[in-house]
């Protein structure tokens, strides 16, 4: 971070207003060139003006202010129709927009509601970008399921979602907010708020866990959240699942869309494709390369983000052609060879799969006719199922330590696991500043040697041969109470916090409606090629077990790809019959 961030103009940080862009010539850029030259052709088709004011302190020992102030002018530069103006923190223009914290930003006030409050570092840049975006062009980009919904509040709100720089599902998070803010600007007000700069206030709000939504003083909701889910949320101020149940009792029906299965009567488009991918992963990413390749019309489909579990990968050192790269990054590398060919939609949640001369794929927005549908589906983490994991999940229980890591700087937490997902995570909290201990239930690791040999490097400490048997606390976790796998014996062991990284379980539920043959462990069964039992329909990736690596899952997304490909144009189903 340190190289980003060099004192300048600090004693301009206090000047009461500047509105000023300075010139290209006299500018010493923060943004690097391959990110200006992206950034200045994308901008080059904004519809609109947006202004950013930006809220800074005079402490010239605070580096975010410093960031701020320099991103947006940066942007400024690079599109003609973004107008910054600075301000100090202790002026007029602050008082009467209501900021108070250092360093505030805010897209156009006098139109919207819509603020982020901390430097948009690292993944919260990608939301600012959007808001950029959205704001230019004065719409919010939300489903006609969403507005209806959105449609329905008749009171203020402000939701405020807490990120933390590496956390990849948060931008999402933020925008289901800054869309709001848009759509309804008369009652919602949006505020990222970047919880690792503000710890004080993160902790006001039993901030844990990343993406953290306050939809009011009193009601929460931990993590991404697909569209409609986060409107229903927002309107009813209660889980969207209840929400449902009790509309659904009221009128008879099925309430309106959520991303749970409902809403589909409004706005919904149907689209033709030859095949459907479901799950953005490495495995979906590489069948649809391979697919649209061959020739087949493909749609790529994930309730989250494009990327999978690799997203929340701190780094990656055994793809092929990469020796040491960041999850995130290999990520963009993977999506954007593969949206060169297919169409790839995010936050898109699948209703319902209906089998049919075509497959008929159901989400609130859209309803896909399609030849064939391949499963990339992956995998979830697997919980301890112990007393307290749930109570606390949030409150210092966590599955993500890319995501979470920055809330425990400094403090000490426990990593449950003996895999390769559970050293990469101790490495990257340990070299975030967390104090961090290793528990395993057995005598020796399952991961790879260079990732024990670098736990021993580091000093790491492990609790060896024992099992959580509850996750103890108050309003937060407080510590775990351990079991001794040998002696039976228990103990207490004081910890903030306790990361989960016992491997996966397959997201299959799907498939298995449709009659799609399981493995006991409830993997997909695949033959060779990657066909179920189920004529057009495969499946790739984790979802299928086996070893759960990202160049496995590529290679069987590509061999899915091609097994549809090939039986698309001499259906093997057929000549079985004939024969």
């Amino acid at each position: 971070m340190s190289g980003l961030f060099k004192k300048k103009e600090t004693a301009a940080q206090a000047a009461d207003t500047q509105t000023q862009t300075p010139t290209p010539e006299a500018h010493e850029w923060l943004i690097p060139e391959e990110g200006r030259d992206q950034l200045q052709k994308v901008f080059a088709g904004l519809p609109g003006d947006v202004t950013i004011e930006v809220y800074t302190g005079g402490d010239p020992k605070n580096l975010f202010d410093d960031y701020a102030r320099r991103f947006v002018a940066d942007l400024a530069l690079l599109a003609p129709r973004i107008k910054p103006a600075f301000h100090g923190l202790d002026s007029d223009m602050a008082r009467k927009r209501g900021v108070t914290l250092s360093p505030t930003l805010l897209f156009n006030p006098e139109e919207y509601r819509i603020r982020f409050t901390g430097a948009p570092l690292g993944e919260e840049a990608r939301a600012f970008i959007e808001a950029i975006f959205l704001v230019s062009a004065r719409t919010s980009g939300l489903s006609q399921a969403a507005k209806t919904i959105l449609a329905q509040l008749d009171g203020a709100r402000s939701p405020r979602v807490f990120s933390s720089p590496g956390c990849p599902y948060c931008p999402a998070q933020c925008a289901n907010a800054i869309k709001c803010a848009i759509e309804r600007p008369d009652l919602v007000s949006a505020e990222c708020v970047n919880a690792d700069e503000f710890p004080d206030l993160s902790a006001r709000y039993g901030v844990g866990s990343v993406p953290h939504t306050q939809f009011d003083e009193s009601y929460k909701g931990i993590g991404l959240m697909p569209e409609e889910r986060f409107v229903v949320e927002l309107v009813a101020l209660k889980d969207a699942e209840r929400w449902l149940n009790e509309h659904a009792a009221k009128s008879g029906a099925h309430g309106v869309g959520t991303g749970q299965g409902a809403g589909q009567d409004a706005g919904v488009e149907v689209t033709e494709t030859d095949l459907v991918v479901l799950g953005a992963g490495p495995a979906g990413l590489s069948a649809a390369i391979y697919a649209e390749r061959s020739g087949l019309a493909t749609v790529v489909l994930d309730k989250g983000i494009v990327g999978g579990q690799v997203t929340v990968t701190p780094v990656v050192e055994n793809y092929p052609g990469f020796a040491d790269i960041a999850g995130i990054k290999l990520v963009e590398v993977l999506s954007s060879h593969a949206r060169q060919y297919a169409t790839i939609r995010e936050n898109e949640n699948v209703d319902d799969i209906k089998l049919g001369r075509r497959i008929e794929v159901h989400t609130p927005r859209n309803v896909f006719l399609a030849r064939a549908v391949l499963f990339a589906t992956g995998a979830q983490w697997r919980k301890l199922d112990v007393p307290g994991e749930d109570r606390f999940y949030g409150k210092g229980v966590s599955y993500c330590a890319s995501c979470d890591g920055f809330v425990y700087r400094g403090r000490k937490v426990a990593v449950v696991g003996g895999g390769n997902t559970a050293l990469t995570d101790t490495l990257h909290l340990h070299n975030l500043g967390v104090e961090v201990t290793v528990i395993h239930r057995r005598d020796t690791f399952r991961a790879e040697k260079a990732l024990q040999d670098s736990l021993t490097r580091e000093g790491i400490p492990v609790i060896w041969n024992a099992v959580v048997e509850e996750v103890m606390g108050d309003t937060e976790v407080r510590g775990v109470r351990l079991r001794d796998t040998k002696t039976g014996e228990t103990r207490d062991v004081p910890f903030d916090g306790v990361f989960v990284a016992i491997g996966h379980v397959p997201n299959s539920e799907q498939a298995a409606d449709l009659g799609v043959d399981l493995e006991p462990d409830g993997s997909i069964k695949v033959d060779r090629h990657m066909r179920t039992n189920i004529p057009r329909v495969y499946a790739a990736g984790d979802v299928i077990g086996g070893v759960r690596q990202i160049v496995t899952a590529v290679g069987s997304g590509a061999t899915a790809a091609l097994s549809a490909f090939e039986d698309l144009q001499q259906p093997r189903w057929k000549k079985d019959k004939s024969a």
